[in-house]
């Protein structure tokens, strides 16, 4: 029997506001335990919350990025449940209105285009963070009370592949909607995946998996290919597939039972009392949709369309914002597009991996890898010598003028030198004429190289070599 998967997928991010979302506490990672929360974040008697705006703010970015329905009208609920991670012993949320509904992410896979549909976005505050040691767990508030939104696809999804596709897609519209740093690894980026599988022609649901504390995209993937084999193999022997949460050993590459689920829990959901309804200012949102960036498909046509960059390297320089902001300041300096991309995506992530630097703390400004580049196009310096100059730029952040300046690098571009220069190693070579006549066109690399010594490495190799050509000729 031939099965199909039927994959849903629910994404939490954390917000990178300055404070939390119904607290003054500051948001921040890797401080300290518990030393960035206050009386609200603990769930003191008698504390009251305020909404931050920011927060709103962030999530109607994502919202109109992801072409959703927005409600005018902010509703927060509690939902209700005892657990140690929960201080208040509930968390405001968004039940029954959601801030966004109805929206959808268009992904590219095996060169085909597919819509996913998303059916929710809702607004919520962080959990406490769970420490644990080996025979006791202690609790960290300073994740408690951080801005985050959820958003929830719609059962659209049928593979891994795809799975891993939607989420490089939606990690890309936090990082250019600058609403959060996604890192899946530290948390800002969570996603927990729903799987079933159906005959393949059918429409009814199979009983679904779910599976949780995914820490990276390829490891969403990993999981989703593991379990639709599983159960697909359950189902061939005629066994029945439970209703369970599974975890993802990336040792074994296998999903791992945490528990059975039994009936839904009931939260008990009700409107928070503590947040009155707020109205919206329409122009607000109006204004937040017009403020958006560019996005990376948006760019990545540029790229390919108006700088004529093949499709790969417009696809790895809109990978991340951080890369294609740089670039597009690099390029107010100038137009060498492909030039200034081949260093991006070549030589710069090279000297990074060896140096065991971030792209975020080079110390080479994109001004001056532009000049650089310049330099270069205009003969001023070789393609040998841009390496050097790159290596110090990366090494020191001096500007290139100085950097060829300070070690003597000009390139010699003047013909007439060239040409003097020639005529001294014909005249301490005469027979070297006769050679190039006599067709031994080696002749033309070692007058070359005489004059490449004799001009410190300083003479440009192009011109020179025609020079060589037309003065030999010349003497024919």
């Amino acid at each position: 029997m031939e099965y199909e998967a039927v994959i849903g997928l629910e994404v939490h991010c954390e917000l990178k506001t300055k404070s939390k979302m119904f607290s003054a506490a500051p948001v921040s990672f890797g401080e300290p335990y518990n030393t960035q929360t206050n009386a609200i974040d603990l769930g003191f008697t008698g504390t009251m919350p305020c909404l931050n705006k920011k927060g709103v703010e962030f999530a109607i970015r994502v919202c109109h990025a992801l072409h959703m329905t927005i409600d005018e009208v902010l509703w927060f609920d509690r939902k209700n449940y005892y657990y140690s991670d929960l201080p208040k012993g509930f968390q405001i949320t968004q039940d029954r209105r959601p801030i966004g509904r109805d929206g959808y992410i268009d992904i590219e896979v095996d060169g085909k285009t597919k819509r996913i549909e998303i059916e929710r976005l809702h607004m919520e505050e962080d959990t406490a963070k769970q420490v644990h040691y080996s025979n006791f767990t202690l609790l960290d508030y300073n994740r408690a009370g951080i801005p985050l939104i959820e958003i929830v696809t719609r059962p659209t999804l049928r593979s891994g592949k795809e799975a891993a596709a939607y989420l490089e897609k939606l990690r890309s519209i936090f990082l250019y909607t600058e609403v959060s740093d996604a890192k899946l690894e530290e948390g800002s980026m969570r996603c927990d995946v729903n799987i079933s599988l159906r005959e393949k022609g059918t429409t009814a649901f199979g009983t679904k998996t779910e599976i949780k504390n995914l820490n990276s995209i390829s490891n969403v993937q990993k999981a989703l290919d593991f379990e639709f084999h599983r159960q697909a193999e359950i189902l061939e022997n005629g066994g029945k597939v439970m209703q369970e949460t599974r975890r993802f050993n990336e040792a074994t590459k296998e999903t791992v039972l945490m528990r059975v689920k039994g009936d839904a829990v009931d939260y008990k959901y009700y409107t928070e009392p503590n947040i009155l309804p707020i109205r919206l200012d329409h122009q607000w949102i109006e204004d937040i949709k017009n403020s958006l960036p560019e996005f990376a498909d948006e760019r990545e046509k540029r790229y390919i369309q108006t700088y004529a960059l093949p499709e790969a390297d417009a696809k790895q320089l809109v990978a991340t914002k951080t890369l294609s902001d740089y670039y597009e300041t690099a390029l107010k300096t100038s137009q060498e597009y492909k030039l200034i991309a081949n260093w991006l995506l070549v030589e710069v992530p090279a000297y990074l991996s060896k140096h065991g630097e971030t792209f975020e703390s080079m110390k080479m400004q994109p001004d001056q890898l532009a000049k650089m580049v310049t330099l270069v196009s205009q003969g001023t310096i070789s393609g040998k010598q841009a390496k050097k100059v790159f290596e110090e730029m990366m090494n020191t952040g001096k500007d290139p003028d100085v950097i060829v300046e300070e070690k003597g690098m000009k390139q010699l571009s003047d013909p007439a030198a060239i040409k003097a220069m020639i005529e001294d190693v014909l005249m301490a070579n005469p027979g070297l004429v006769d050679d190039y006549r006599n067709g031994k066109s080696r002749a033309v690399g070692f007058i070359v190289g005489q004059v490449m010594k004799a001009s410190k490495g300083q003479a440009n190799p192009a011109l020179t070599n025609q020079l060589v050509v037309e003065v030999l000729k010349a003497k024919m």
